[in-house]
């Protein structure tokens, strides 16, 4: 069963052996997707250990650290309808990337589909299935899961020309949270995202990570997206609620001081999202208050 829609994106920096894991279980797969890979800047031999133990896998070598740009950049590459993002600890399970395809052909203004994420190695639930699961969003009658405010990008199928034209990742927010200003321009492009249980994604989380600095990216990067998106009112609401939730510790704080430092860009950049959008996010606030899978720790 080769499926020819649909074209795996994977970034990655310093993670040799779970990078190879994941293109051992991505090659294994039924469908028999094109990998694309963005190496980067890794010194730890990543880029030659995937030419040699996977020579069909599209080897992009950019020479720095570009983070989720380097997903930009793959998606150039890019030629089916669909592109699959995973992360280097993640994987797709066999058929779940057929099965998005799948629900995408059949539903002409869907823009996004996520999967259920498994932890590996024990095989539970991540804890932000439930909310997932449990979206309060009201949802067009044609819409074959819930509806999303967001999407995570390491176990997501999106329709290519849609993330195009939505203009990919934004550079300045790098990693971190940075799918939230995505997800929130596609909805604002007319594009439904979804949630299907149907589907998984593996995640066994790598150890080679820097939580500290992640905990600081999103902090910052959750900021910069209210301030860039949403109106006033909602925008300084839930700029309240984080200064009153996060850590009151130094990385909160250099947090929020590189948001603040960026105001004249983003005053320049702000753009307030269509009605329609704005009130399904307002929808999403008790839940995200109540979150404890997106608690900003480390």
């Amino acid at each position: 069963m080769t499926d020819p829609r649909t074209t795996v994106v994977v970034i990655t920096h310093n993670r040799r052996p779970e990078l190879l894991r994941t293109l051992r279980h991505l090659a294994a797969l039924p469908e028999k997707p094109r990998v694309i890979v963005t190496d980067n800047g890794s010194t730890d031999g990543t880029a030659e250990a995937v030419a040699r133990h996977h020579p069909g896998v599209r080897l992009l070598r950019p020479g720095r650290n570009l983070g989720a740009i380097g997903r930009n950049l793959a998606v150039r590459e890019v030629r089916t309808p669909y592109v699959a993002f995973c992360d280097d600890d993640s994987w797709w399970s066999p058929g779940s990337l057929a099965g998005a395809a799948d629900l995408l052909d059949r539903h002409p203004a869907l823009g996004t589909v996520t999967a259920r994420i498994v932890v590996e190695p024990d095989g539970t639930e991540d804890p932000v299935v439930r909310e997932l699961r449990d979206s309060p969003l009201p949802r067009p009658s044609w819409l074959p899961g819930p509806a999303l405010g967001s999407f995570l990008a390491a176990a997501t199928v999106l329709r290519t020309d849609a993330f195009r034209t939505a203009g990919g990742f934004h550079p300045k927010l790098w990693l971190g949270g940075e799918e939230e200003l995505l997800a929130a321009d596609l909805a604002a492009d007319g594009w439904w995202l979804t949630y299907a249980d149907g589907l998984t994604v593996h995640h066994q989380a790598s150890t080679a990570r820097d939580p500290t600095l992640r905990r600081r990216h999103g902090i910052r990067n959750t900021l910069w997206f209210t301030w860039l998106r949403r109106p006033a009112g909602p925008a300084l609401r839930r700029t309240l609620n984080l200064a009153r939730t996060v850590p009151r510790d130094a990385v909160s704080l250099l947090a929020f001081a590189e948001a603040a430092a960026a105001l004249p860009w983003v005053l320049r950049e702000r753009r307030v999202l269509p009605r329609e959008v704005e009130s399904r996010l307002r929808l999403l606030e008790p839940s995200q208050r109540g979150s404890t899978a997106r608690r900003y720790t480390g």
